[in-house]
């Protein structure tokens, strides 16, 4: 009992502290992996831009080039996701930047398609370990009033990374430089970043909620469904609880959607921008990337996280989806509309927008927070992998339908599935805002008001409550 009041007592504390030095420190450091995120996986869509005039790939090795990272992120996702909650946060943190890096220089050093494509798998386990274990890291040190605009601001330094890519490659473009060193130094510089915060990740304490989860389970004072185990323990624990393998399959599914829908269009955008202006030059298309990005899409990620604990995730989610699928269907069904440049741009801008204000930033946030403590990295891991084989999948074959089919095609794919993401966003995901993370336990074992309809439906044997845990 000693034990449990102290657990509340220290959790009350963190659920009601306001934003401090402390939680800014943590964002950054953890929004800067993000930052090299962005910039790796979006920089490669201008380097195939050039390799295409060098090495001469097949659409099929264009598509395994710019798509093998997201498919090895959901590798990394996983592995770090579910490692973080058998060792800790703390004792894995900073690794996953160390492989991101190790894979940026390599890549740059690729003799040919396939050692680039190989490389590329490397960098890509990195960047999928950094989501679950940083998404934790911020979660459970945040305040409830606070948790989702601070999550939500790490994954906004993607913003930075969309803005520095473009840039760099146009200023790299501009010079005199061979296109065979501009496309090496471009794919190296994203190691810069992951480098520097290794050393300030290695600093940052275990979360009070992890340590105190494992103090529970020492103490033998809380009797668990997830206790510590092997591997695959954790995985079991999240299907065995018919409300917790709902949210799974509700932020798994949804992040599949939209990582389809957003990698297609947004890895793909130098051949989406090539559709519109055929004959324009690479620097000019990388330009127009650059003002899309700096204007359309960069603001609103930080609109999303200012908006995120005020209009809730789920709302935020599904409006986000419903646009998506408006600008997309514009794109796919409107004649000749990639001819018309002022209109189309607007439509993508627009589509940019509402990408990143709704379901980018809200797929994110949710599996931070929907998961006990003791398999939260495990179901983040898990959601996020879904996403990079959605990406995956968009990546791959967004190319292959822009070359046989042309710009409507591919873009209709990408509005239905963001019509499919509204339908799971709606029934299979609760609201989440001003909840603690312990509250959100309770809700998935006991069943709460703000239940999904997908939950409601559940028989009322699997409706019962469960001794709370950690």
């Amino acid at each position: 009992m000693a034990l449990d009041t102290m657990n509340h007592r220290n959790l009350k504390q963190f659920d009601e502290a306001e934003i401090s030095g402390l939680h800014w420190k943590i964002m950054f450091v953890s929004g800067m992996g993000f930052f090299t995120d962005a910039y790796d996986l979006f920089i490669i869509g201008v380097v195939m831009a050039i390799l295409k005039n060098q090495w001469h790939p097949t659409p099929v090795e264009t598509g395994l080039v710019t798509s093998t990272a997201l498919l090895a992120s959901a590798v990394g996702a996983v592995l770090f996701g579910r490692v973080a909650d058998l060792l800790g946060r703390k004792r894995i943190y900073g690794i996953e930047v160390l492989v991101l890096a190790a894979g940026a220089i390599a890549s740059a050093l690729s003799p040919n398609i396939i050692w680039l494509i190989i490389f590329r798998i490397i960098l890509g386990i990195g960047i999928g370990g950094d989501y679950p274990v940083s998404a934790t890291i911020m979660s459970e040190y945040a305040g409830k009033r606070s948790r989702g605009m601070l999550i939500s601001l790490v994954f906004a330094m993607q913003a930075a990374g969309l803005i520095v890519g473009p840039l760099l490659a146009a200023a790299l473009l501009t010079t005199s430089l061979p296109k065979d060193t501009i496309w090496r130094l471009l794919l190296a510089a994203g190691a810069i970043p992951a480098v520097a915060v290794f050393y300030a990740r290695r600093k940052i304490d275990e979360t009070p909620r992890f340590k105190l989860a494992v103090e529970k389970r020492r103490e033998k004072q809380a009797q668990s469904v997830c206790p510590e185990g092997d591997f695959w323990r954790g995985y079991s624990c999240l299907i065995r609880n018919p409300r917790w393998l709902i949210r799974l399959l509700g932020v798994s599914i949804a992040w599949f959607l939209m990582d389809f829908a957003y990698y297609g269009n947004t890895v793909s955008s130098p051949l989406v921008l090539g559709a519109l202006a055929p004959h324009a030059s690479l620097l000019k298309h990388t330009l127009t990337q650059l003002w899309v990005f700096v204007i359309a899409a960069a603001p609103d990620y930080f609109v999303a996280a200012m908006t995120m604990d005020r209009l809730g995730r789920k709302f935020i989610q599904w409006f986000g989806f419903a646009i998506m699928t408006a600008t997309f269907g514009v794109m796919a069904l409107v004649p000749g509309i990639e001819k018309l440049v002022l209109p189309f741009l607007f439509i993508y801008g627009l589509s940019y927008f509402f990408t990143e204000f709704g379901p980018n930033a809200t797929t994110f946030v949710y599996p931070a927070e929907i998961f006990p403590a003791g398999t939260r990295t495990t179901g983040h891991g898990i959601a996020a992998a879904m996403g990079k084989i959605g990406g995956f999948v968009g990546v791959f074959l967004f190319p292959i339908l822009l070359s046989r089919n042309g710009l409507p095609r591919a873009e209709l794919a990408a509005a239905i599935v963001s019509a499919l993401g509204i339908v799971v966003t709606v029934l299979m995901l609760p609201e989440t805002k001003g909840k603690t993370l312990e509250e959100l336990n309770e809700e998935a074992q006991a069943g709460g008001s703000d239940d999904s309809p997908a939950e409601k439906l559940l028989p009322q044997h699997a409706r019962q409550a469960e001794p709370s845990r950690t």
